[in-house]
């Protein structure tokens, strides 16, 4: 069976090399035809087009074109792929040109076409002429948003900035927090000194615009400062009633002794009055004058 089997596919093999045989291409009327492919056998005994490596590369030469891309006054020759998408040619066109992708605007019979469009698609061919214009409005939108990414991007620098100085004046301020809490005398300079440096804190965020994100940001960072703030006035307040308070109490003392030596020279009259002697002797004393200037006679 085995030398049977082997045998049949051998001459399956020679009937179909014989068919497709350079010299046994014919057509159906017998007439020899140039233009039939050449075929090969593969394992299995399937028949396929044998392959060409010449004509793979005749093929991908024949899909790169050259095409003419007029800029103002000058011309550019430019090689792409004829498959190659319209925004692809932009980006070749960026360098010759000096044009960003998105401000160039190319016109191929006497229309705009869209970057996202084929060449091969709308009929661009070898040697084709395309206008290249710029996009003034393209141009200005990115420009735009340029600014635009440019000011986040400093508004968020600076509002770094602001937290890092809030951090500071935070621990300064709690300091300052603790000591009042267990006692301690605070300096009212410290408290000056806080507050004013807060207060140029918030007009430094009051010169700061931001949108979303930055802004809420922004808006954190003044409740911040506007507690520490409340805080160092109530600090300042309570040094105030302390300092009140002892005044009051140095009065008191002050009024207690002068109302003692009241008491004490009221008392000493008294006993004057009622000593008829004393009453003499300081009434004597009162009229003797003691002088040292002495008359001279001549």
């Amino acid at each position: 069976m085995q030398s049977k089997r082997t045998h049949k596919e051998t001459t399956t093999e020679s009937t179909i090399h014989n068919m497709f045989s350079r010299g046994r291409r014919r057509d159906i009327g017998g007439r020899g035809n140039t233009n039939v492919a050449e075929w090969e056998l593969r394992p299995g005994g399937m028949v396929v087009q044998k392959r060409n490596s010449d004509g793979n590369q005749n093929s991908a030469s024949k899909s790169t074109i050259k095409v003419k891309v007029k800029y103002g006054s000058s011309c550019h020759e430019i090689q792409i792929s004829s498959h190659a998408s319209f925004g692809e040619l932009k980006k070749m066109l960026t360098e010759p040109t000096g044009l960003h992708v998105q401000d160039q605007k190319l016109i191929y019979k006497k229309k705009e076409r869209d970057s996202k469009s084929y060449l091969d698609v709308e009929r661009v061919k070898d040697g084709s002429k395309l206008v290249l214009l710029v996009d003034v409005e393209s141009r200005e939108r990115r420009v735009l948003e340029t600014l635009k990414i440019a000011k986040e991007e400093k508004t968020s620098k600076s509002l770094k900035e602001v937290k890092g100085e809030v951090d500071k004046l935070a621990k300064k301020v709690a300091a300052l927090e603790a000591s009042a809490s267990t006692g301690g005398v605070i300096a009212e300079l410290d408290i000056e000194t806080l507050t004013e440096n807060l207060m140029r804190v918030l007009i430094t965020l009051d010169e700061i615009y931001g949108e979303g994100e930055l802004k809420l940001q922004r808006r954190e960072q003044v409740r911040r400062v506007q507690k520490h703030i409340e805080t160092l006035d109530m600090l300042r307040m309570a040094k105030a009633k302390s300092v009140s308070v002892k005044n009051e109490e140095n009065m008191a003392r002050g009024s207690k002794v002068r109302s003692g030596n009241h008491v004490q020279r009221r008392q000493g009259n008294t006993a004057v009055e009622r000593n008829p002697k004393k009453q003499q002797q300081l009434k004597h004393s009162d009229s003797v004058v003691v002088t040292t200037k002495w008359e001279i006679f001549d």
